[in-house]
């Protein structure tokens, strides 16, 4: 089985703590932003974050003034995501690293591998994370995820355990993602740069600017896709990148939007 780490281990470079200008959040990007990490704190568990109302605004004042062309990119399902949010269901969002994904016309896109083969290996694997305390399995119904942020000690256990009863179990098409703190398994030739090259292809998103913030492994996938197609990338945290830009934590995040926001909407007011 494959590591999904491996895929974007040769581009990752150590970049110097180089701020994003405002200027590549501009009237005619199209805005694709990770959740955990990069918007909201990391918390003990996946339940326990919660999205305060400053940053809800936010998000609904920027979709304004990009036309709608904004969405969420994240390893959460879309109804996890929904729930998060408030079930706001306009809020456009691919789930599952892109396995599926809402569009702006309401359409739900999902790219299912059959879940039967995954049985087997989704029972041992909630037995296994119960045996063992500070570890969290999360049933994403599609796949499953075991979280070891608060056992830390026992990253390279899980690693190793996952790995070895995949192979047992001869499960195929899948890919082993790494995160902060959590291990999962997703479908082959679905990831974050996949989804937003979906997004790109559909109004409101199609001939604008891609801009992606995130934070983590997996969204090496999207720096590379818009990094590709001429857009800019932004690193939350540290570690090594692909990414152009970076900012160090989500408060930064949210400092920038909000700034890259009053200047797109004191352009557009001086454009009217």
């Amino acid at each position: 089985m494959p590591d999904a780490a491996s895929h974007t281990a040769d581009p990752l470079r150590r970049t110097r703590h180089r701020r994003p200008p405002p200027t590549p959040l501009d009237e005619r990007c199209a805005l694709f932003l990770d959740i955990d990490g990069t918007l909201l704190e990391f918390a003990p568990t996946p339940e326990g974050v919660v999205v305060d109302r400053a940053l809800a605004d936010l998000l609904r004042a920027l979709g304004r003034a990009l036309d709608g062309a904004i969405a969420l990119i994240t390893g959460r399902t879309l109804a996890n995501a929904d729930k998060l949010f408030g079930g706001t269901k306009h809020l456009l969002v691919a789930g599952l690293h892109g396995s599926e994904r809402r569009s702006a016309d309401g359409a739900v896109h999902r790219h299912e591998q059959a879940a039967r083969e995954l049985k087997h290996l989704r029972d041992d694997m909630a037995r296994f994370a119960a045996r063992h305390k500070g570890l969290l399995f999360e049933d994403k119904g599609a796949t499953f995820a075991i979280h070891y942020r608060r056992a830390p000690a026992l990253a390279s256990f899980v690693h190793r355990t996952l790995r070895r009863h995949a192979a047992h179990a001869s499960i195929v098409g899948w890919q082993l993602q790494r995160g902060k703190g959590v291990l999962e398994l997703r479908p082959e030739g679905r990831d974050k740069g996949t989804a937003i090259v979906d997004y790109l292809h559909e109004p409101p998103f199609e001939a604008r600017k891609p801009v992606f913030v995130g934070d983590d492994l997996s969204d090496e996938f999207g720096f590379d896709a818009v990094t590709a197609l001429g857009g800019q990338a932004v690193k939350v945290g540290p570690g090594p990148t692909s990414a152009a830009y970076r900012l160090p934590d989500v408060s930064a995040v949210r400092e920038w939007l909000a700034e890259s926001l009053v200047q797109i909407e004191g352009r557009l007011v001086t454009t009217r």
